[in-house]
């Protein structure tokens, strides 16, 4: 099935720009494009795509406020924030307002291509520069949040450990290598940790792990 995708970006050119690229893919179309924030949120809601590749600094409304109320209803639309900032504040701030993924608009068409699809089938995407600094920030003291705490206690021992082991960017066959369990076993302990937590996906689920204090900055577990 085509992959339906919303482009929200105040500039006209860049908005032409991909379209092209992803209409010339046979699994992509475009059903929609925005130049402001509040105008991606009324189309979103209307045409329900599967996806809104999100520019963040549009008039108006910005994107970050306009993911934040795309979201916060439904898994659906999916949402990939693609910018020319690398910025540390817009790169959290977007995943906290639900962003699936985060990319920079310098990134080539295979890229940008690769992650609408893996957004779009439930896998988060960032960009390794940004996975590299949203480590950092919590290195550098960002806050536990005691809500994500207490969402960790529904957990059973072997979700903790798998949502630990998604967390570090290990794939679903890495983890079932990694435990010696079979893959569809993983999917299943995946898909539970995903449904107990509300979270859309494996981006989502980092940043909990991350929040509730379960991964350490230096990659090693809570006990």
């Amino acid at each position: 099935m085509s992959i339906r995708v919303l482009i929200a970006d105040d500039q006209t050119i860049v908005r032409a720009g991909f379209a092209a690229i992803l209409t010339a893919e046979a699994d992509m179309t475009v059903v929609g494009e925005a130049a402001e924030g509040d105008a991606a949120v009324a189309m979103a809601a209307e045409l329900v795509p599967d996806l809104v590749l999100m520019d963040i600094r549009m008039p108006g409304m910005d994107g970050l406020t306009a993911t934040r109320l795309i979201t916060r209803h439904s898994s659906r639309p999916r949402v990939l924030v693609l910018t020319t900032f690398d910025l540390d504040a817009y790169v959290y701030e977007a995943l906290r307002a639900g962003a699936s993924g985060y990319l920079l608009k310098d990134a080539e068409p295979e890229a940008l291509l690769a992650a609408i699809r893996g957004v779009a089938a439930g896998d988060g995407v960032l960009a390794p520069a940004v996975t590299g600094r949203l480590i950092a920030a919590f290195a550098q003291g960002a806050p536990v949040s005691s809500e994500s705490t207490g969402a960790l206690n529904s957990l059973t021992q072997r979700e903790r450990e798998i949502l630990t082991l998604v967390a570090t960017g290990l794939s679903n066959a890495e983890i079932g290598k990694r435990l010696g369990v079979a893959l569809g076993t993983v999917k299943v302990h995946v898909s539970a940790v995903l449904n107990k937590l509300g979270l859309r996906d494996r981006v989502q689920a980092t940043i909990f792990a991350y929040e509730s204090g379960l991964i350490r900055p230096s990659g090693l577990s809570t006990p």
